[in-house]
């Protein structure tokens, strides 16, 4: 180098010490400058450019036009290049005088021309590719700036010390170098124009990050306007913006999907291995394998498709840029300890040049900034990558769930399908963070023990040993907390299943009285929940105890070792502190090398789960065919046998079936027959066994169990299409809707509740009007033929219909129907509610359906029809009336999140469920546990102080038993602390928990009528989850961070009091940042959770409606919404991660200012400072830069969680019913012993502010009466029921019943002396015990005899368990039939003096209906009976008839009266065929 660098004029040595170390005015030999710090930037540009260049080459995003900028640049570039080849041509002119100058004048003005030359190539190439601001060559431009101002100083220096200018043109040319250098650095920080031809995005809010700088990128300054947005006015859902294209579902899924498909082809084409079967061998003399000898080697059980593989292959690239990030920011962590070593060294050598001490706090300051810049690009593409996961995991779950077959979806429950979305796509989320960590931590912690080797020797082995005795401890806490957590999530989901059955059938509840049972149910389980929560919070201290007190048990077992050994051994600062920041820095990857692996451990039950779900059988596409049927046949089934699941006996058995195009065709037969099954057939639902189906065109498909999605009416009708106006009038005239729409309040964009269904009801009355009557038996066609054809065989069958259908008066009429239009209507349950009265369809709408979807047809476009004569009820033609458009009333309102700060009314909420008392008592253990800390360090370092005398320090096992006495002593508060914590918050929550239960079932069923069950789940889930186990964490972090913050200013300003005269304008800067932050992410996680929750809704809706959603061929319309909804909530997730990152670069930016200022005071003050003090302030400076970005981190998590506490506040303070019992109103224990009912003047309506529905009724009903109420749809007959109940209450008027006025007594006085068969057979999870007597009243004689009566004890007999068979959730393992039974069963239990059936027998079979009408006339003969009848046939021989109309009585009287007057009774009855 000495030669490169020559001698004479320009000549000189390549290093020397004395020029630049030890003097107060340092510089660099010009030989040192022109090689060494002119080559740096060169190094760099061409260590990157090869895989630029790469990366280029594969990523286009279009091309900038050449702007006025990239002009400037490009010039400015070339100017640069000429500058420096015009020094390499001065040097030939030299050398060409004979004065040439050394070697190095011709080498570095060629490499650096040629660098630049280079890099104004690739600004131009980089133009080409769409690339809008380049981090390379601003990193390049910013070294070469940063290397050119140390030649700039020198030449400085020797032009004033020489007093003239000695080489005129290389000082000028270099000035202009200079000068161009900031100018082209200044002019890269700036971006280029959107390129062309890019995809770009249409969406009317784009995301800026795209088209942010480079330097915009790194400090993530592009998010600075949604904060200050965030910070003037809170977030609304407008203000979000849209996805980058690369974060869309459409984008992350396709790329899971296609890689998931390759694995899945791979693992189908592996070759199958062969081998001889040895004993074959053995028994034949020839050597040729015969069939039997030949066998499938199978070593291991064939392996499926690796999900993680193809997690890797679509995601690992874009992670491993994280994982660069991430290694060099493991490195660059332990350049601070080295760091502050060389600083204590500067303070004790007191001859050292000041400007040493200023390098090094300048070094520690860039040192830090580096690593939070660094640290922040890791953290972001590596939680980037887990919101593509979950989006891309969700995607193909949801994908995969409208394909798999009936048999797949029956392995799991709703619930754990939905978990599979959100629980374990989550946790890849989660994961994510922190995977980095698996290798990361085992490097960190081998580098920390190399230079903790390199400061204290082998006396690090002993705290090495106590690292490796802590492991076994940690391993166990962590086994034995997942150990807690999997049996809480068992109690969790135990009571989220049972809170989900309570409120779906809260209805049944209310009606029965049974709401206490099931309150004690739910309290149980969460009693269970909360003592897991109590002994995991035992573990939780003792895990506190070991993250606080490890790294102080191996710095006090290495200082003990290392004092004790040897008497020479000099425990100074140098050592100590260094020390301690090594072992602070060993903390972070000791504790989180097991939760990763925890982590990890979970993640791969989740791959398993989800890997099992994808691999689950999908419905075969080409079980039904669409193109080979025979002319004129619409639907073919020629020897079909078809089962539910491949491996189960066959439910439908050698079906032939033949559906002439345009027929209609009745499919009947007794419960559990098989009736549904072969519709499912025809619909592809279910395995085919043998044979061949063919259905022609579209098909439409009515469900027994109606599926309704939570949109408005005319998007449930419409389900995906185009609005045609006049068809879909039409549609409404047919399904009787017209007036239905007429009373909703907003037409039909009325939006319909969960819990409301539309279903119709076609019995065996329309058995005549068919051309076509299947009957099936056992799951076999017994009978075919028309309805004349079965009479005249005189079987079985034509006398079940004898005794059960009237025919109709009808007239012959022609139909027409498309022969590209296949209707499949299933007898559907008779749940109907309409949603102005909870009204069952009338009659009249329900015989108009079949006939109507006939006229519909007709409207088709093909020419071939077929007519065919049929007797149908007469019917007046009417126009088409104009639909009522009202201005829309939202029966679902929209979810709203909260605004602005959370009220400190909250945070006294939970203060008060804590205790205040407790509250306080936790701050002061805080206070005494980090008064222990700063003891035990100010303690070490006055040991460090201690003076050596005869090589050693004196009184060596007092410093070192106080110290241990402090630390441990710290320790112990920390535990106490943490527990009284826990403890507390369980308190919190279990009172929490037990308010928000009580209100919701006091709460009036209107609110759950115009509220999702989602939503009030989504309170005692998610909410309360957050404040049972988040909340009390966040808190535990917050005061950990805020004392230990607080810790550090006293410290430094103890230590140098200078320090304070920073700290007021830091303060200012972090508690401004801090405002800017909270303000912002508190609002976008309250959005983020108020999106979360239709993603998982649609999921479940879609989930249930799957066989309706294949059937009319809307998968792809699904999908997309699913898509939407995903990315909606990504939306606002995405800002949310991008906040943390903002914080932390500008937070982190004031803790690296802490570090630079206490390293900047003490080496102003190191003549009055002691190394110890010095030690002392800087390791504590170190430390604060983490704990004041987790100080707002957790002030925002705090102001976020606490929203759950405000959420389950919100609903447990809604409007509550009247009293359950109300103790100086009882009623008689007998009453009511007669049973009469009298309405005087009752008026009521369904909630305020709406119209009256039952209008000054007045009304006596004698005991012992039986009354049918009857009237047309929406006339206000179950609102009777409903107000008997008292589930509406009145708007005037009394109800009295045997004389006591029902508003005056108990609601449970009142409910259980009433008996109802309600409209829907509601079933709950568990015994049928428990769903006959959850009260345990009845003896076992009592459900019996009950069962007998209601012709279920022969069923239930024959069950293993008997009466503790366990019913599924909704009572799913037992018919329908079955179901509306036990409902029958429950009402002979009670049988109280009156009975309310609400047309509880539309959804069985004749036999059982009369079986049930059977029972009520014996068992209830003395009793009052009120029905709601659909059927006019069952209340033909009661007492009276109560006729009403438009929410007032129109007749009452007996039957025979009411049909002699000819009002509207007898023309129900007219069209009932019973007049």
């Amino acid at each position: 180098m000495e030669v490169f660098c020559g001698s004479g004029r320009l000549g000189s040595k390549f290093w020397d010490s004395n020029l630049s170390l030890y003097t107060n005015n340092p510089d660099l030999t010009p030989c040192f400058q022109n090689t060494i710090v002119a080559w740096i930037p060169c190094i760099y540009l061409w260590t990157v450019l090869p895989f630029n260049i790469v990366y280029l080459k594969y990523n286009r995003r279009g091309y900038i036009v050449l702007s006025m900028l990239s002009k400037i640049k490009t010039l400015i570039g070339f100017l640069l290049w000429i500058t420096c080849w015009s020094n390499m041509f001065y040097s030939f002119h030299e050398l060409a005088q004979n004065n040439g100058p050394p070697p190095v004048y011709f080498v570095t003005p060629l490499i650096v021309g040629i660098t630049m030359i280079s890099a104004t190539l690739l600004m131009q190439y980089e133009r080409l590719r769409g690339v809008q601001s380049s981090g390379i060559l601003v990193v390049f431009w910013f070294l070469s700036t940063l290397c050119a101002i140390i030649p700039f100083r020198s030449n400085i220096i020797v032009t004033v010390k020489e007093g003239r200018i000695t080489d005129k043109f290389r000082f000028t040319t270099f000035y202009i170098y200079f000068s161009l250098l900031v100018v082209e650095f200044l002019l890269s920080c700036f971006k280029e124009d959107r390129p062309f031809f890019s995809p770009v995005s249409g969406e009317p809010n784009p995301c800026p990050e795209a088209e942010a700088s480079f330097l915009s990128k790194m400090t993530f300054w592009w998010f600075t306007k949604l904060a200050a947005l965030g910070y003037k006015r809170p977030l609304e859902d407008k203000d979000l913006w849209a996805l980058n294209e690369q974060d869309k579902s459409k984008v992350v899924v396709s790329k899971l999907i296609k890689e998931w498909e390759a694995e899945k082809t791979k693992i189908r084409d592996m070759p199958v291995k062969y081998s001889k079967n040895a004993d074959a061998m053995l028994n034949h003399t020839d050597e040729k394998a015969t069939e039997s000898e030949v066998l499938i080697v199978n070593e291991k059980k064939p392996r499926g498709p690796s999900l993680i593989k193809v997690m890797m292959k679509s995601f690992g690239p874009f992670f491993l840029i994280g994982s660069v990030y991430k290694l060099f920011q493991d490195l660059l962590s332990f350049v601070n300890p080295q760091l502050l070593s060389i600083l204590i060294t500067f303070t004790k050598n007191k001859d050292a040049p000041a400007w040493w001490g200023y390098c090094i706090a300048i070094l520690m300051f860039l040192s830090s900034l580096a690593q939070t810049l660094i640290l922040h690009q890791h953290f972001q593409y590596c939680i980037v990558t887990g919101m593509r996961l979950r989006s891309a995991i969700t995607g193909i779950i949801y994908r995969k769930s409208l394909v798999i077959t009936n048999a797949a979806k029956r392995t799991s429950t709703l619930g754990e399908v939905v978990n599979l979305m959100s629980v374990d796509a989550n946790r890849f989320q989660d994961l994510t963070t922190f995977l980095n960590m698996l290798w990361s931590a085992p490097m960190q912690i081998f580098l920390a023990l190399y230079f903790l080797w390199q400061t204290l020797g082998p006396s690090v082995l002993a705290g090495v040993a106590v690292m490796v005795l802590l492991i076994p401890i940690n391993a166990f806490i962590a086994m034995k907390t997942r150990a807690f957590q999997v049996e809480q999530m068992q109690y969790k989901d135990s009571r989220i299943k049972l809170m989900n059955e309570i409120l779906n059938g809260i209805k049944v509840l209310k009606l029965y009285a049974w709401e206490p049972s099931f309150a004690q149910k739910v309290l149980e389980i969460r009693n269970k929940e909360l003592n897991v929560l109590k002994k995991a919070a035992y573990l939780s201290a003792m895990s506190t105890f070991a993250w606080t007190s490890a790294p102080f048990l191996v710095a006090l077992t290495t200082f003990a070792v290392f004092v004790t050994v040897d008497e020479t051994n000099i425990l100074d600062a140098e050592k100590a502190f260094v020390s301690l920041s090594l072992f602070n820095i060993l903390r972070f990857p000791l504790n989180m090398l097991p939760q990763v692996i925890s982590n990890l451990a979970q993640a791969s039950v989740s791959v398993k789960r989800i890997q099992d779900f994808l691999a689950s059988d999908e419905l075969d596409q080409n079980a039904v065919s669409r193109d080979k049927t025979i002319p004129g046949i619409s639907v073919s089934v020629q020897a079909g046998t078809f089962t539910w699941a491949k491996n189960s006996e066959a439910v439908l058995n050698d079906i032939n079936l033949l559906v002439p195009t345009g027929s209609l065709v009745a499919i009947v037969g007794h419960v559990g027959c098989g009736k549904s099954s072969l519709v499912s057939a025809l619909l592809g639902e279910m395995e085919k066994l043998e044979g061949n189906v063919s259905v022609r065109g579209s098909v439409a498909y009515v469900s027994q169990q109606a599926w309704i999605q939570n949109c408005t009416l005319k998007d449930n009708i419409l389900f995906g299409r185009s609005a045609n106006e006049k068809n879909y009038r039409k549609v409404l005239e047919a399904c009787a809707l017209l007036t239905d729409l007429e009373i909703l309040p907003g037409g039909d964009q009325t939006e319909i509740g969960e819990k409301t269904r539309l279903l119709v009801t076609h019995g065996v009355s329309f058995l005549p009007q068919v051309d076509h009557i299947v009957v099936i038996v056992d799951g076999k066609v017994s009978e075919t033929g028309s309805y004349q054809e079965l009479l005249k065989q005189n079987g079985a069958f034509a006398e079940f219909l004898r005794n059960y259908v009237f025919e109709d008066s009808v007239e012959e009429d022609d139909v027409t129907i498309d022969e590209e239009q296949v209707l499949l209507a299933e007898e559907t349950l008779s749940n109907h509610t309409d949603l102005a009265d909870n009204e069952p369809v009338a009659n009249e709408a329900r015989k108009k359906f079949i006939r109507q979807i006939s006229v519909l047809s007709s409207d088709g476009e093909s020419g071939h029809k077929a007519s065919t004569k049929r007797k149908i009820c007469e019917r007046k033609t009417s126009d088409v009336t104009s639909i009522k458009k009202l201005p829309m009333d939202k029966l679902i309102q929209t979810e709203t999140a909260e605004t602005g700060r959370v009220k400190m009314a909250v945070f006294w909420q939970y203060i008060k469920a804590v205790s205040l008392l407790v509250s306080f008592f936790i701050c002061f253990l805080y206070c005494c546990q980090n008064a222990s800390a700063i003891g035990a360090n100010v303690w070490l370092s006055d040991w460090t102080n201690e003076p050596v005398i005869n090589g050693t320090q004196q009184n060596t096992e007092k410093r070192l038993g106080v110290y241990a006495a402090l630390g441990l002593l710290q320790g112990f508060f920390v535990m106490v602390s943490s527990f009284t914590l826990a403890m507390a918050g369980i308190g919190a929550a279990r009172k929490l928990h037990s308010g928000l239960l009580d209100n919701k079932l006091h709460t009036p069923q209107a609110f759950y009528d115009t509220t999702p069950i989602g939503r009030i789940i989504n309170r005692f889930s998610k909410d309360i989850y957050v404040i049972d186990e988040v909340i009390p964490q966040t808190i535990l972090m917050f005061l950990a961070t805020f004392f230990s913050s607080l810790s550090t200013m006293v410290v430094i300003i103890a230590s140098t009091p200078l320090f304070a005269v920073v700290i007021i304008p830091l303060a200012f800067v972090y508690f401004f940042v801090q405002r800017f932050y909270v303000a912002t992410s508190r609002q976008l996680k309250r959005l983020e959770s108020v999106s979360r929750s239709p993603i998982y809704s649609h999921f479940s809706e879609t989930i249930t409606g799957t066989s309706i959603i294949r059937a009319y061929g809307r998968q792809g319309c699904f999908v997309l919404l699913s898509d939407g909804k995903v990315d909606e909530n990504q939306k606002s997730y995405y800002p949310g991660i991008v906040s943390n990152r903002w914080l932390g670069v500008r937070v982190e930016f004031v803790g690296n200012c802490v570090v630079l200022f206490a390293a900047l005071f003490a080496v102003i003050g190191r003549d009055t400072l002691s190394p110890g003090l010095v030690g002392l302030s800087v390791s504590y400076a170190l430390q604060v830069t983490m704990s004041l970005n987790w100080m707002v981190r957790m002030t925002s998590d705090l102001e976020t969680n606490i929203v759950a506490v405000e959420r389950v506040k919100e609903y447990s303070e809604t409007e509550t019913e009247a009293s359950w019992i109300i103790e100086d109103k009882r009623p008689p224990k007998d009453w009511p012993s007669k049973g009469e009912v009298e309405l005087t003047n009752y008026s009521v309506r369904y909630r305020a502010g709406l119209d009256l529905v039952l209008k000054n009724l007045n009304l006596r009903v004698k005991g012992g009466e039986k009354v049918g109420i009857v009237g047309r749809t929406g006339a206000g007959k179950s609102s009777m029921t409903l107000c008997l109940f008292r589930i509406l209450e009145a708007a005037e008027g009394v109800i009295k019943i045997d004389g006591v006025n029902i508003s005056e007594i108990g609601l449970h006085d009142l409910r259980s002396m009433l008996t109802i068969i309600p409209q829907d057979p509601v079933l709950f999870s568990g015994t049928l015990r428990m769903n006959l007597d959850p009260f345990n009243k009845y003896s076992d004689d009592d459900l019996w005899n009950a069962l007998e009566l209601s012709n279920l004890r022969k069923f239930v007999a024959s069950q293993q368990d008997k009466l503790e068979y366990e019913c599924s959730e909704g009572g799913e393992n037992l018919s329908v039939g079955q179901r509306q039974l036990i409902c029958l069963a429950r009402a002979l239990l009670r049988k109280t003096r009156i009975l309310v059936l609400d047309e509880a027998t539309a959804a069985i079979d004749l036999e059982t209906d009369d079986l049930i009408q059977t029972t009520i006339r014996t068992q209830f003969e003395d009793c009052t009976v009120l029905t709601i009848a659909h059927r006019l046939n069952t209340i033909m021989d009661y007492t009276r008839v109560l006729v009403i109309d438009k929410g007032k009585i129109a007749e009452f009287d007996t039957p025979t009266n009411l049909i002699a007057s000819k009002g509207i009774f007898y023309g129900m009855a007219k069209d009932a065929g019973l007049a």
